[in-house]
């Protein structure tokens, strides 16, 4: 799909939260979230404290999707039932239950859970800021070009609930995975300076040579987090799974082309030649993921 109208989606967007801010003040907030934010120009993805396998096993949840979390849900894939989408959550799924490095908690609690966010901090018209030079007093590296990751707090509902289904499955933590999409900054490398997407641990994409480097792609990723009884996120990650190029001539004009349906399907399938036994990229990615979160591995 090719667009104009992602920029007036990205304001409708930002505008809504801003209606809601007087109820819910503090859920999706960053601050006290558990992990702080970390600008990161370059994979691995992940912030928080490194973690070890317990005696006990962490529970998780079914993979959920995020719509709207880059811009207005009318351009972004569809979540129904029927949808590509759909089926895809609920491969996700039934790969992380066989992964055996988490259990499927009873119930899913009510409320807002922890909020992932990863990619480039964008303005009202969805274009790529210039980053702070530190966050919390630490120096980012070239923060003009890194990119955010973050995770905003869950609502009192969800870790009032969240408590006592952990202790019911007799473990302390929970690991919730997500699909939504970002906004990644292109990269360059070697004296060609030939273009690319970092999409996460070990997985890039390659770009046309003229495309530029100011303007961001649009990235199909997974975002997780590891979450205490809490609610306080322990560790966070991202690994993007799907970038959807646009041509030079096309971003000229202002123009995006955005994922949908047909790259939900596409990615159902697609898989990693790079890797022995040429593995899903879906599957690939979560298993990263996960492994990062939980501290079972991963590369």
């Amino acid at each position: 799909m090719l667009t104009t109208s992602r920029r007036l989606g990205r304001v409708l967007a930002l505008a809504a939260p801003a209606l809601l801010a007087t109820a819910c003040a503090t859920t999706g907030a960053t601050l006290g979230s558990g992990v702080g934010d970390r600008r990161l120009e370059h994979p691995p993805y992940y912030a928080g404290a490194a973690v070890t396998p317990e005696a006990t096993r962490p529970a998780h949840l079914p993979v959920a999707y995020q719509r709207g979390a880059e811009q207005a849900p009318i351009f972004e894939p569809e979540g129904g039932a029927d949808s590509p989408m759909a089926a895809l959550l609920a491969e996700m799924t039934a790969y992380l239950d066989s992964l055996g490095a988490t259990t499927r908690l009873a119930g899913t609690p009510a409320g807002t859970p922890p909020d992932v966010r990863f990619g480039c901090e964008t303005d009202a018209a969805g274009d790529c800021v210039e980053g702070d030079d530190d966050t919390a007093g630490v120096p980012q590296p070239d923060a003009d070009r890194a990119m955010r990751l973050a995770v905003g707090r869950p609502s009192s509902s969800w870790v009032a609930a969240l408590a006592p289904a952990l202790e019911r499955a007799g473990t302390g933590r929970v690991l919730l995975l997500t699909l939504e999409l970002g906004q990644y900054r292109v990269t360059s490398t070697g004296w060609r300076n030939d273009k690319s997407i970092e999409l996460g641990t070990g997985h890039s994409a390659k770009l046309p040579w003229l495309t530029s480097l100011d303007a961001p792609v649009q990235v199909l990723q997974l975002t997780g987090a590891l979450v205490g009884a809490d609610g306080r996120a322990v560790r966070i990650g991202a690994e993007g799974l799907l970038a959807r190029r646009t041509g030079l001539v096309e971003s000229g004009f202002g123009l995006q082309r955005l994922i949908g349906d047909e790259d939900v399907e596409r990615l159902r399938t697609l898989r990693r030649d790079d890797l022995p036994g040429r593995p899903l990229v879906w599957q690939e990615a979560m298993r990263v993921l996960v492994g990062q979160l939980v501290g079972t591995g991963g590369r």
